[in-house]
């Protein structure tokens, strides 16, 4: 029996702690050849080392890190939709087995546009601000857009390019969500750079929960809008088929008097 008061506020408490703390823990040891130039990234000390210690993680992020992260995103499904007791490793290795070739296409794609926003902001940063300044923002947006994608990865049954193309037009048609989730999502990791010990245990888990709770909301809406339109066209419908009826009726009416 789960105790109560505050001993059980504590309990649940600590309940949380471990769960994103393992779901955490296995993101990074599955994504460990990627997690292994990020470290030679940061102890980079000259140009050179950055430039190569970031095509090294361009190169190894579609076969580990993406597909780990479909798995993180896959428990906080879970999660956010009520099952806070499933089982952590059985539940995040189905996710990283089942979403694994759409997780690694999509990631070879964002990549790819990740690069080539990286690149444009290095060569345009110097030359003209405001041009830099744009190539952020889309960058922002490329990012929330790959969160979107990962949560409608592991909730839908779509084609790779549809998910693609969804999670851009989400992205870009609730911008208000998209700015909730780039906020929420750089305040975690700025904390994570101050207080470094939420980086192996808490930074993945925690993005990616509040990620999916920002997409559930905007699934709820837009599944109560397409309920309200079903709603409304069966009441179109009967009450063309009662002008029907009633017009029916009176052309009987009429053939009768006469």
């Amino acid at each position: 029996m789960e105790p109560r008061g505050l001993m059980g506020g504590f309990y649940r408490i600590s309940e949380w702690i471990m769960r994103l703390s393992v779901i955490n823990v296995l993101w990074l040891a599955c994504s460990i050849p990627f997690v292994f130039f990020a470290w030679g990234l940061v102890l980079s000390q000259d140009v050179n080392q950055v430039y190569s210690a970031l095509i090294f993680m361009a190169i190894v992020a579609p076969f580990t890190l993406f597909p780990a992260t479909a798995a993180m995103f896959a428990v906080a499904r879970k999660w956010v939709m009520g099952e806070s007791d499933v089982a952590l490793f059985k539940t995040f290795f189905r996710g990283y087995k089942e979403n694994y070739k759409q997780a690694m296409l999509g990631g070879i794609i964002y990549t790819i546009l990740l690069a080539i926003m990286i690149v444009d902001f290095i060569v345009y940063r110097e030359q003209l601000n405001l041009l830099s300044y744009i190539f952020i923002a889309f960058l922002v947006l490329l990012v929330v857009s790959l969160f979107n994608f990962f949560s409608m990865l592991v909730h839908y049954h779509m084609k790779t390019f549809q998910l693609l193309k969804n999670a851009v037009l989400i992205t870009i048609g609730k911008p208000f969500r998209s700015l909730s989730t780039a906020i929420m999502s750089g305040a975690v990791m700025y904390f994570s750079t101050r207080f470094t010990f939420l980086i192996p245990f808490f930074m993945g888990s925690i993005i990616a929960y509040l990620a999916f709770w920002n997409f559930h909301l905007i699934y709820v809406k837009l599944q109560d809008q397409a309920e309200k339109a079903r709603l409304a066209e069966e009441e179109e419908a009967e009450k063309a088929a009662e002008m029907d009826r009633i017009d029916l009726v009176k052309d009987d009416s009429n053939s009768t008097s006469k």
